[in-house]
């Protein structure tokens, strides 16, 4: 995680001269409890913009937002304004939940087969991964239907923050290092994030202000200044023809963006998924995300099972990837409802005994029509390969509205390509569809079509009004990171602060369950003789999550270490 500096308090609240400069030492709250709102992101700077905000009037889609800027200029390689994204938002005054599909689209002239053949590595650092960026428009309608503030307004601690600088840290300075090598080949980034021809040291203040020249004529040109207008037309030039480093032998393929094809990108108000579980309603996100339905079978499966543990939650989570991967994706006629249907889950969960099931476990058959347990059929699809990177950040505002938001560039650093002069890097988010081929594969690309997410933000509600929120990062591990953090709060009676910190793993429908060391130090033994087999992953997600205590108390929570750890802030600690 990035500390960045306090800078970004000067665009919404006056503050002394000495906080305008990068402060090399700012401490991380992980939780933080209070009235009046509250946030938990990645990122310090960000968190504290979100706050300010909320202290100046506006409510949770305004901080959110806000938020969600900075993190484009502190955690630029995993968001951005050439990103995308989904919201799920609680509106108190309408009490009804809201979700904005701004993720990323393909161009028209993509088709189903124009990734096949092409090595994934080379798809990462292209333009032809550069899929159409959403999150400037998932900002604009979400302000506009929802929030109390002007884009502009909402970008000015960004460009605070840009304009000042933050001081590098461990993770920034890692994320970096690890990018170095394809960064040197496209000259417009190595001019940005190689100064000197190497990444940035540790405690270093790193400036971007070209981001901040292009957040303030964002702000005043607006939205169709990308949708069709110039910075538009710097995007398409830098997609179709990449500033490839003189003398570099990368192969950086061309993009097939258009400038019609962002004149034609719209953010989509979509409907929520909705489970019900231990007499709680779970929101999340429907199609084009398979956050939702996975999440959300998973826990149906769950709640049908006489007992519920670790064992119980790898087993849900390997049935529920089973059907993401042959019935989820950006096409019509996803069988949503059946698959987050009582009737299909108690079909899948007679499939659960005391053992690991074999690999891979097979799709089932969500027809509406359900034995007590009939035998498995059809063929399970590969789990495909999804960036880990991503960032999720909650807001929640003194009227009761709460919004879980994750955004995205795909992979760490997206597809390597800062569009010159303009200090943003581009998604290559198109890598989240299956490459071929792939016959019948719900996310084969197409014109216009948007990659299967796993992006989950949740929201939890009991008896009509919110009780949780939650999200994270991580590729497909997103979804078994929130299952495992609800079925830690929920099933195994911890806190919310112990949920967020208890060591993971994920089970993706994959021979072996990919675990965190701490993970496997305390379960594995016991897992393994049930039949489970593990690999393990140094660190999986970096969620952060608000819970609502009562009688107007909030409680906010980020990752203690994870990324570098996390940030949790509330307006008041007091009433």
């Amino acid at each position: 995680m990035i500390i960045p500096a306090a800078a970004v308090l000067i665009a919404l609240a006056s503050a002394p001269a000495a906080l305008a400069q990068p402060q090399h030492s700012q401490k991380k709250v992980p939780v933080a409890e209070g009235y009046g709102g509250a946030v938990a992101t990645v990122d310090l700077d960000a968190s504290k913009a979100a706050i300010s905000v909320l202290r100046k009037g506006g409510n949770a889609v305004d901080a959110a937002v806000a938020a969600g800027a900075v993190l484009g200029v502190t955690e630029p390689y995993s968001s951005g304004l050439a990103g995308g994204g989904f919201m799920v938002y609680y509106d108190a005054r309408q009490r009804k939940v809201f979700t904005i599909d701004g993720r990323e689209t393909a161009p028209q002239a993509m088709t189903a087969t124009s990734l096949e053949g092409i090595p994934f590595e080379e798809g990462v650092t292209s333009g032809l991964s550069a899929g159409v960026p959403g999150t400037v428009a998932n900002w604009d309608l979400a302000l506009r239907r929802f929030g109390t503030i002007s884009l502009k307004q909402a970008l000015q601690p960004a460009i605070e923050v840009a304009s000042k600088g933050f001081v590098v840290d461990q993770t920034f300075h890692d994320q970096t290092a690890a990018n170095a090598a394809r960064f040197k080949d496209i000259a417009s980034t190595a001019e940005l994030y190689l100064p000197n021809g190497a990444p940035p040291p540790v405690g270093s203040v790193f400036r971007n202000p070209e981001l901040a020249d292009t957040y303030r004529e964002l702000g005043r040109r607006g939205p169709a200044w990308l949708y069709g207008g110039q910075l538009g037309k710097e995007v398409v030039a830098t997609v179709k023809r990449p500033p490839v480093t003189p003398g570099s032998t990368r192969n950086v393929r061309p993009g097939l963006m258009e400038l019609s094809d962002l004149r034609a990108y719209r953010a989509l108000l979509r409907e929520p998924t909705k489970v019900s579980y231990r007499g709680m309603d779970v929101y999340g996100m429907a199609p084009p995300s398979s956050g939702g339905s996975t999440v959300g079978e998973a826990l149906n499966i769950l709640e049908a099972l006489p007992d519920v543990g670790l064992h119980e939650y790898l087993e849900a989570s390997r049935l529920a990837f089973a059907d993401r991967g042959k019935y989820v994706g950006d096409l019509p006629g996803v069988p949503l409802s059946e698959l987050l249907s009582d009737g299909f889950a108690k079909e899948r969960a007679c499939l659960v005994g005391d053992t690991a099931m074999g690999h891979p476990a097979a799709p089932g058959n969500p027809d509406g029509s359900y034995e007590p347990c009939p035998a498995p059929t059809g063929q399970a699809a590969p789990v495909a390969t999804e960036g880990p990177e991503t960032t999720h950040l909650v807001v929640a505002d003194r009227w009761g509205n709460v919004i879980a938001y994750n955004l995205t560039i795909e992979s760490t650093g997206g597809n390597g390509i800062v569009v010159p002069g303009r200090g943003v890097l581009l998604n290559n988010e198109l890598t989240d569809f299956t490459f071929g081929p792939a016959p019948g594969d719900p996310n084969l690309p197409g014109p216009g079509k948007r990659p299967r997410s796993s992006m989950a933000p949740t929201l939890v509600f009991e008896d009509g009004r919110p009780v949780l929120a939650a999200g994270s990062p991580g590729g497909s591990t997103i979804i078994t990171t929130v299952l495992q953090i609800l079925v830690n709060r929920y099933d195994l009676g911890m806190n919310l602060p112990d949920a967020l910190a208890a060591p993971r793993a994920t089970q993706r429908n994959t021979e072996q369950t990919q675990a965190e060391p701490a993970f496997l130090a305390r379960y594995q033994t016991e897992l393994a003789a049930k039949g489970h087999k593990f690999a393990q992953n140094p660190e999986i997600g970096a969620a952060t999550a608000l819970e609502f205590l009562g009688r107007g108390r909030i409680q906010a929570v980020a990752e203690p270490s994870r990324r570098g750890g996390g940030s949790a802030l509330v307006v008041s600690p007091s009433r």
